[in-house]
Formats: structure tokens, sequence, C-alpha cells
């Protein structure tokens, strides 16, 4: 069974990005690198984290 929660962290700029990959990384509630939050393990944070999976560092 997977884990409820699923740490996110912001390791990269947004600088350079598109504005939908800026608005991914706002939607998850990252602003600053470093920044950090816990978020429910569900299809639509999941789908998020994919399209800027390159900017963060996740831990399940």
């Amino acid at each position: 069974m997977a884990s409820k929660t699923i740490t996110v962290k912001l390791k990269k700029s947004t600088n350079g990005c598109t504005e939908k990959q800026k608005a991914n990384v706002r939607g998850l509630g990252l602003r600053k690198i470093g920044s950090q939050r816990e978020l429910e393990n569900t299809p639509a944070v999941r789908g998020m984290i994919k399209k800027v999976i390159h900017l963060l560092e996740i831990q399940e």
C-alpha cells in the first residue's frame, strides 16, 4: 500500500522555466529554493510533480 503523503522540496530555480512549470511549482506550494511541503499522494499531485520533476527532490 502506497504512503498517503509525499514530501517535495524545491532544489532548482524556476528561472528559465515556462509559465506552466512555474504555475505547477506554485500550485505545489513551493516558493523559494529549499522550501518543502508535505502533500497528499493523489493522482493530481503526482501529475503536477511529473511536470517539474527536474526541479524537485521527492520523498515518500
